[in-house]
């Protein structure tokens, strides 16, 4: 198993709890989130940046 340091951008949601369901689609096809947080918000473009650390299983062979 390895860890990953990873950035992402998120466009904004209407209410927080759809935000939060975003963030969690998003982290997950990069591997197992351990800990994230949004850093930045561009409230003109209508973005936040979610910084996160997750693992991802070795790879065999």
């Amino acid at each position: 198993m390895t860890t990953h340091f990873i950035s992402a951008e998120i466009d904004l949601q209407e209410t927080p709890a759809e935000l939060l369901e975003v963030i969690k689609t998003e982290l997950k096809k990069q591997g197992e989130p351990l800990r994230w947080a949004i850093t930045s918000v561009d409230v003109e473009e209508q973005k936040a940046t979610v910084e996160a650390v997750v693992t991802k299983s070795a790879e065999c062979c």
